[in-house]
């Protein structure tokens, strides 16, 4: 017997690559097993704009035999339906090892991406992605969520040459470069985190400080002549958690120009019930009314089908390997934001609250667009 999860029933619902089966009312069921169907406008918007998830790993539940082996039919329709043209893959190493786990990492991702041409792209610039866009494949963003990797300033050059685009300059913990969201004491951006920002800026890789602390994001932004991101977090005057950003932050970040990207983790998204993409939105809302439309996007940090549908002991693996601060809810995904579709989800909710399809475009992947043409040129 097969047994019916909700991934189940979203892949036999994946888009497919072109066309619309269905057409009622003026909106568009994008197949037929879909239970909603989406508008014209919103279909309109996704296809016509250059959508980019700044933390979308392309699997968040990847053995070997995975990253190794051809990517299945089903896996294929989920990506290339999705909406989405930039998937920037990121993953948290660090540790003793971090240097050469970094490289296997670039090297079995990589060559995943290779291996699977009718599907994906790798993305070294600007012009990458505007091509992947055209060529309908979705484009993968390397990048890593932590800068251990970087054993002094000249890896920078090194990981930048061999396709790391983007790295967070720490996780949740200390390192040498500064604190993590999560440490008890925040000491700042050190001597040698000023020189590792310095060559990302000086080589053009995108500093990101989403899991930093309070402390190291505001001199991180504070000492990168450059704008930087905040790829994937959301807001502490909505949601009080050391993972969210404070106004100040925010403020900070987008008078340098820069650009924050929200994610979908429940626990980041509300601490009451429901949560659903309207109180995702609540965020977007929140950073266009304090800094503008231009420094907001999507980071959603899971892949396309969210981490509820991991087994049970990932999942088990997963939480246990995080400070009991970062407070868990019995679901991690967010409701309408767990599924191949969720870019469609977001995009209806943007319309409902009256922003214009060219605001929407800057939330799905312009603002991001115009950050990345920044740091790495066109």
């Amino acid at each position: 017997m097969i047994s019916v999860t909700r991934r189940n029933v979203l892949t036999r619902a994946a888009v497919a690559a072109v066309g619309f089966p269905m057409i009622v009312s003026g909106h568009y069921r994008l197949n037929a097993a879909v239970p909603r169907a989406y508008s014209k406008r919103a279909v309109d918007v996704v296809r016509q704009s250059l959508v980019i998830d700044m933390l979308a790993p392309l699997k968040i539940e990847a053995d070997l035999s995975f990253s190794t082996a051809p990517i299945s039919a089903r896996d294929a329709r989920e990506f290339l339906s999705s909406g989405i043209t930039g998937f920037h893959h990121s993953s948290g190493l660090g540790g003793p090892n971090a240097y050469q786990d970094a490289l296997t990492y670039l090297a079995t991702w990589g060559n995943f991406v290779a291996r699977n041409p009718h599907v994906f792209c790798a993305i070294g610039s600007v012009a990458d992605l505007v091509q992947a866009k055209a060529d309908k494949r979705c484009g993968v963003i390397m990048g890593l969520q932590n800068a251990e990797q970087f054993r002094g300033p000249d890896d920078v050059k090194t990981f930048y040459e061999i396709g790391l685009r983007c790295a967070q300059l720490t996780y949740n913990s200390q390192n040498l470069i500064g604190s993590g969201s999560t440490d008890r004491v925040d000491g700042g951006v050190s001597d040698f985190g000023e020189a590792i920002v310095k060559a990302m800026n000086n080589t053009g890789m995108l500093i990101d400080v989403s899991h930093s602390g309070d402390r190291t994001t505001l001199d991180a932004i504070a000492l990168s002549p450059k704008p930087i991101a905040v790829t994937h977090s959301n807001c502490r005057a909505l949601v009080d958690h050391p993972r969210c950003k404070t106004d100040e932050a925010i403020k900070s970040l987008a008078a340098k120009g820069g650009v924050m990207g929200i994610t979908g983790v429940r626990n980041f998204v509300s601490k009451t019930e429901p949560t659903n993409v309207g109180t995702i939105v609540d965020h977007i809302d929140h950073v266009v009314k304090l800094v503008g439309i231009d420094h907001v996007g999507i980071g959603s940090d899971a892949d396309l089908n969210g981490y509820d549908d991991t087994s049970p002991a990932f999942n088990k693996r997963l939480r246990e390997s995080y400070k009991a601060s970062y407070a868990f809810r019995d679901r991690i995904d967010t409701d309408g934001f767990d599924q191949p579709l969720k870019i469609f989800n977001l995009t209806e909710e943007l319309i409902r609250r009256g922003y214009s399809n060219a605001n929407i475009g800057a939330i799905l992947g312009g603002n991001f667009r115009r950050l990345l043409t920044s740091t790495w040129g066109s």
